[in-house]
């Protein structure tokens, strides 16, 4: 058995989300596992999934993790909040053994049982995460006293998508938003979408330091890493730095752009439509 992990030790990880939202996740990921290859699908071509049906959102994360098996990844992170709401068990039951599962929403759903037991949490998200309950029912089954204060977003993804998040109509939308009556009197903030840490800073700066303002992305990265050591899946340092490969299924100009911002650096897009 020892012999089969070392060998799955080299394998990439694969890491998809509707558009780049995702790639704030990879980056943290990359950030904390230097050593591991990142195998990135960007659905573009069918963005964003938050106001998709469940039905159609499972359809295409099957499609998906087709090419990122081909690829044989070790592990499929589904770094959308929509899509681990309506496809993880599905693309768990689909996989089977041939690579481990992960999502999203459980490591926050953890961090926020750890720390904020007892208190008042707000979200944000898209309808369909918001829509779906899954963060309610996550944290109510912590039994850990959390009152979580929930509000559909559903402006934000396609806005920060457009590259709209750092000048005055990004921050009228936002502030539109976060004054809801929803979110009074939490003591933090979930960001449950992961185009959202692009738009951190004018969150934080709304509240001026009265709610912490949660950032998925390295929450994430942080329990990929504790569960790739965890199951002996970690990849050895290399004499060359990995090179990461990007998939998307419709390419745009400005997608490129959006990339280096959302990833921090250039990356070579790979167009692959999911349906020819």
């Amino acid at each position: 058995m020892a012999l089969l992990s070392s060998d799955l030790s080299t394998r990439p990880i694969g890491v998809f989300d509707s558009g780049i939202g995702g790639l704030t996740v990879a980056r943290a990921v990359s950030r904390v596992l230097p050593h591991e290859r990142l195998v990135y699908f960007g659905d573009t071509a069918h963005l964003p999934y938050g106001d998709k049906s469940t039905a159609a959102i499972q359809a295409y994360a099957v499609k998906i993790c087709d090419l990122l098996l081909k690829q044989q990844c070790k592990v499929i992170l589904i770094a959308c909040n929509s899509a681990s709401a309506a496809a993880y068990e599905l693309v768990r039951e689909y996989v089977g053994s041939k690579a481990r599962v992960l999502n999203v929403i459980d490591p926050i759903v953890a961090h926020v049982g750890q720390q904020y037991a007892g208190r008042t949490v707000g979200l944000i998200g898209t309808k369909q995460t918001v829509n779906s309950n899954v963060y309610r029912k996550k944290i109510d089954d912590l039994d850990a006293g959390v009152q979580l204060q929930s509000l559909a977003t559903p402006l934000l993804a396609p806005m920060i998508e457009e590259g709209f998040f750092d000048n005055s109509i990004a921050g009228n939308v936002i502030e539109t938003y976060l004054s809801n009556p929803a979110l009074e009197g939490i003591e933090a903030l979930v960001l449950a979408c992961t185009h959202y840490p692009l738009i951190k800073q004018q969150i934080a700066a709304f509240y001026q330091g009265r709610a912490e303002v949660l950032d998925a992305s390295d929450v994430v990265a942080a329990h990929v890493q504790r569960y790739l050591t965890e199951n002996g899946l970690a990849a050895r340092p290399g004499s060359a730095p990995p090179v990461h490969h990007f998939y998307v299924s419709d390419f745009t100009r400005s997608f490129e752009e959006s990339t280096r911002i959302f990833f921090g650096q250039q990356v070579h897009l790979e167009h692959y439509p999911l349906w020819e």
